[in-house]
């Protein structure tokens, strides 16, 4: 198992490194390429390309010094080339940004199999963000799931018929009665339900009504 680990601070590279020699990711054998700037960074990979060595796992923090003569400007842009490089690599993000914005938009755009706030890193959550990730899951931890949340709120309760749809479930109205009032069909309705109760982390209708009005949303 080839593991790229990519920070600028070489304490936090050898951290990473102990923390997956534990169980359970040890038993895969992991072999470890280190960088810790964006230039360090685009060799290694040119060199695991030249040697038709993938990685199969790279963790990038997204802070790191610029190489600009190949527009590597942050980790964002070396995940980027990364996918192109190595489609199959999974990739997890690490940040110190806690800003809403910032956390949401690495998710949003470079959309990595796991994204990690460093305030949430531990040895045992990091093994478990690679194990989840090697099982085809997408790992966020529990600060990134906040963020992402907030905003995805935020833009699902833009849209007019998702508001419209709240509200007329406030006022007892069933999902199967909404497709005469709504110009959507009772599918489109219902899908919509399930991605404001996943925002809201909710389960059922009623809770959902009652946290978009305790949230000001209705």
């Amino acid at each position: 198992m080839n593991v790229f680990l990519v920070d600028d601070h070489p304490m936090t590279v050898e951290g990473y490194k102990n923390a997956l020699l534990g169980e359970p990711f040890a038993r895969y054998h992991p072999i470890f390429t280190k960088a810790y700037n964006s230039k360090e960074a685009y060799f290694e990979l040119e060199r695991a390309v030249s040697k038709r060595a993938n990685f199969d796992i790279a963790i990038i923090d997204k802070s790191l010094p610029a190489y600009e003569q190949k527009s590597i400007l942050s980790g964002s842009d070396l995940a980027v080339l990364i996918r192109d490089k190595m489609p199959d690599c999974k990739i997890i993000m690490i940040t110190a940004h806690t800003e809403v914005i910032i956390v949401y938009d690495i998710a949003k755009k470079i959309r990595p199999e796991g994204l990690i706030i460093k305030n949430d890193i531990t040895p045992d959550k990091l093994q478990q963000a690679v194990m989840e990730v090697l099982d085809g899951n997408q790992y966020q931890s529990p600060m990134v799931k906040n963020c992402v949340n907030e905003i995805w709120k935020k833009e699902l309760m833009i849209e007019d018929h998702n508001r419209q749809i709240l509200l007329y479930l406030s006022k007892g109205f069933k999902i199967k009665e909404l497709e005469g009032i709504i110009c959507l069909t009772t599918s489109a309705i219902q899908k919509r339900i399930v991605r404001m109760k996943k925002a809201f982390d909710v389960t059922d209708d009623t809770g959902l009504v009652k946290e978009a009005i305790k949230q000001g949303f209705i």
